[in-house]
């Protein structure tokens, strides 16, 4: 059977739509970011949708690495709730999109055992991701040994990924070759579900998901030669050759040595300021970044806007739901370290 979106959207759309709108207004960030310290910023957030969160351990052992699990666990139940009751043939995609939390957790796990870590330091830089292919996070810490902790994901779906990875750690002992792997294969993977949806619905996840990709694939390529002077044929073989904006040749260009300025602007023409904002890279790539970051949030709520009955909808809720979380960190870790606004506001998508 087709899909009918009036109908295989009717339920999701309003729950959906229930959860965007207790979604942090312009000013409750900013109030939140007025907060003398990280007890207050605490105290206010528990008058909103994150205090259930909050309340779930006592005040006195609320830190800021505390709360950031804690409240993660609101965009974790919110994924599985759409999820489940998401059309069926929008579930892969959707499954895909929640894995990329996953993807991380492996990461932090990895970066965990370089550094010695305890499970008990790790464990509350994680993700409260549990799926199908829920990674075995602790025994890979208690491993103490990439080698073995890899060994410990033959039955995931990373195991071919990073049994190929490993040759080239074992060489350099860097867990850069594994992290790129890893992203490379989970984006791959994700454009795949992307263009296996119906026109319409592939359209809305193209917008926002190409967006995503090509932001994380342009980055990627500009610091690969910037920050890390990567050569012409490491950075082509460290980025993906799609996109939605973005095409094979730009990033080939990119990874020539060509002028980053109008290779920008041809892949963003609504973007102003890039010959200023590129002339020194080092400093411009962040601009630009966190520029992009809210044209994707624009684009998101701009999905809540006409026909109700699509997965722009969905994914649009997610991915401000994460935005929206990782500024909370940011909050309490500036607010932990007592920092001036100056020092954290330009990693905010609310302007402060």
């Amino acid at each position: 059977m087709s899909p009918n979106p009036a109908t295989d959207f009717a339920s999701i759309n309003a729950r959906v739509r229930a959860m965007y709108s207790t979604l942090l207004t312009k000013q409750e960030l900013i109030n939140l970011s007025e907060a003398a310290d990280l007890d207050a910023l605490l105290n206010l957030l528990k008058h909103t949708v994150y205090g259930p969160y909050l309340d779930r351990i006592k005040d006195k052992e609320l830190n800021a690495r505390r709360a950031a699990f804690l409240i993660r666990a609101r965009l974790a139940e919110a994924s599985h709730s759409i999820i489940y009751n998401s059309p069926e043939y929008t579930r892969e995609l959707l499954t895909m999109v929640y894995r990329y939390h996953e993807i991380n957790n492996l990461k932090a796990v990895l970066r965990g055992i370089i550094t010695n870590s305890s499970w008990d330091k790790v464990r509350f830089v994680l993700f409260p991701y549990d799926g199908d292919n829920e990674i075995p996070a602790k025994e890979m810490v208690e491993s103490g040994n990439v080698v073995q902790a890899v060994e410990l994901l033959k039955t995931t779906p990373y195991y071919d990924t990073l049994s190929f990875a490993m040759k080239r750690y074992s060489a350099e002992q860097n867990l850069f070759p594994i992290e790129v792997a890893l992203d490379l294969d989970y984006w791959r993977e994700l454009w795949k579900a992307v263009k296996k949806l119906p026109k319409e619905d592939r359209s809305y996840a193209e917008k926002i998901l190409g967006s995503l990709l090509d932001m994380n694939n342009l980055m990627w390529a500009i610091r690969y030669r910037v920050y890390h002077n990567l050569s012409e044929e490491e950075v082509i073989n460290y980025t993906l050759p799609f996109g939605y904006r973005v095409r094979d040749e730009d990033i080939r260009a990119i990874a020539a040595g060509a002028d980053l300025a109008p290779i920008v602007k041809r892949i963003y023409p609504f973007l102003t300021g890039l010959d200023e904002m590129l002339s020194d890279p080092h400093s411009g790539l962040p601009r630009l970044e966190h520029l992009l970051e809210k044209k994707i949030a624009d684009q998101c709520h701009a999905c809540f806007v006409g026909n109700p009955f699509q997965i722009g909808i969905v994914l649009g809720f997610l991915e401000l739901c994460d935005m929206e979380i990782q500024e909370l960190v940011v909050l309490f870790e500036a607010k932990a370290d007592h920092l001036a606004t100056d020092k954290y506001k330009n990693y905010l998508l609310v302007d402060l």
